[in-house]
């Protein structure tokens, strides 16, 4: 059995059905936080998730033990297109598995475009993820409110979680990153290596490869003077043949002081 039938494995495992979970109250709530309007129109959002004492959530790429986050925001009215933020996740051990997410409460911001620019959105998003403690389960979320301008200044709690993402190749002083593809027996090695200042303590790497339905191997990290360095396999769900386009590949650097996000690399 391949690295990524195991971790399917394991993920269905974890994934016991929502009904199946027997606790006096749900694991995690959560609502829209409304909240400003840039210059250009934006409508700055947030959605607040509360996790009951002892469980978490997952990050965008929750790792091997994790379970994807993902969004519905069919149902809303005037949306021309969200952002979403992601706070700078956490590292979590599972099973002797690592997981990437959150605990306690989760403010993720939102970046909220609308299709008639001045005119109110009615932001409705259905949220599906895993939530854990003992046991994984699937759960469902969704949320509503409608966003105005109301000329309001910024929201502490959505402006604490802006502050606390990665913080850009350029605010990390990243001078180069390269990735080096090789063709695998079923899939590809990709090797990247990031020069950049220390991130704090034992540095992870996540890599992302752009392209859905790829599962990414847990990346093996390392740093080497002023480089860090990290390496993982990617297989396709259909175990066929892809391409990897590097401009797409998301190297995200998660360290004990910050996280760092890189987007693209070139040939290494």
């Amino acid at each position: 059995m391949t690295r990524f039938a195991l971790a399917t494995a394991f993920t269905a495992l974890c994934a016991l059905p929502a009904a199946a979970w027997d606790g006096a109250a749900a694991p995690v709530t959560a609502q829209v936080l409304p909240g400003w309007v840039t210059a250009d129109g934006t409508y700055v959002a947030a959605l607040h998730l509360q996790m009951a004492p002892g469980w978490k959530t997952y990050w965008r790429a929750p790792g091997d033990a994790g379970i994807p986050p993902s969004f519905d925001w069919s149902a809303s009215r005037n949306l021309g297109s969200v952002s979403v933020s992601w706070p700078t996740p956490q590292i979590f051990d599972q099973n002797g598995m690592r997981s990437i997410g959150y605990s306690g409460d989760l403010v993720i911001p939102l970046y909220v475009s609308p299709v008639t620019s001045g005119q109110a959105v009615d932001l409705s998003v259905g949220m599906d993820l895993g939530v854990c403690s003992d046991v994984c389960v699937p759960w469902q979320l969704d949320m509503a409110a409608t966003l105005n301008d109301t000329g309001g200044k910024p929201v502490p709690a959505i402006a604490a979680a802006l502050a606390q993402r990665p913080l850009s190749a350029g605010e990390a002083g990243v001078t180069a990153a390269t990735c080096r593809i090789e063709p695998t027996s079923d899939g590809l090695r990709v090797e990247a290596r990031v020069s950049l200042p220390a991130a704090g303590g034992a540095e992870v790497v996540v890599l992302e490869p752009g392209v859905p339905g790829v599962w990414v191997s847990e990346a093996q990290t390392r740093r080497q003077g002023g480089d860090v360095i990290a390496v993982s396999e990617m297989i396709h769900a259909r175990d066929g043949a892809f391409a990897l386009d590097r401009s797409a590949i998301r190297i995200t650097v998660l360290g004990g002081a910050h996280g760092v996000d890189i987007q693209g690399c070139t040939p290494g």
